[in-house]
């Protein structure tokens, strides 16, 4: 990252704490909204995301390469997708959790259209979410979302995959 693109995001910061700091000061309603808003959802990520990191370390250790490769990886087929969606939809957090899973995924050998299918899965198919929007918008609409969406999760997953790993795109570590 240049030293620009640092200066910018750290006066990006600095904007926007000032203006929470003022808003409180000079009664902002929207302003003091937003802040409230920012403390809500750090301390929800504080209360989920050291038991994320935790259990993806877990993961990391106690499962194998092997596994992995064998289950979700090149060789394993289109039941990989339906393991992919039982897997994200089982996981709690949000794609803030997500994001991580899938990375140490890839990186023990899942294929990267388990890695889109992962990350697409986790945001519509969670099980809590599901059976909370049920019960506002009836089993029916679930189930009709569920059916839509899924075939299109795992059909839109192997062709973003494909192509990509045939252009030979690897998902790197930035450093």
């Amino acid at each position: 990252m240049t030293k620009r693109a640092n200066i910018f995001k750290a006066a990006g910061a600095a904007v926007y704490v000032i203006f929470v700091v003022l808003s409180f000061f000079f009664g902002y309603a929207p302003g003091k909204e937003i802040g409230q808003n920012f403390i809500s959802f750090s301390l929800a990520m504080l209360k989920i995301l050291p038991c994320a990191f935790i259990l993806i370390g877990l993961f990391e250790v106690w499962v194998k390469r092997e596994t992995i490769e064998k289950h979700l990886g090149s060789g394993s087929g289109i039941t990989a997708y339906f393991w992919g969606i039982l897997l994200a939809g089982t996981s709690v957090g949000g794609l803030y959790v997500a994001f991580p899973v899938a990375y140490s995924l890839y990186n023990k050998g899942a294929k990267l259209g388990m890695f889109f299918a992962y990350i697409a899965s986790s945001a519509i198919c969670r099980v809590p979410l599901t059976i909370f929007e049920a019960s506002f918008m009836g089993i029916k609409f679930s189930i009709i979302r569920l059916v839509v969406s899924l075939p299109l999760v795992i059909v839109s997953s192997m062709l973003l995959g494909g192509y990509l790993e045939k252009k030979g795109y690897k998902i790197t570590k930035k450093r």
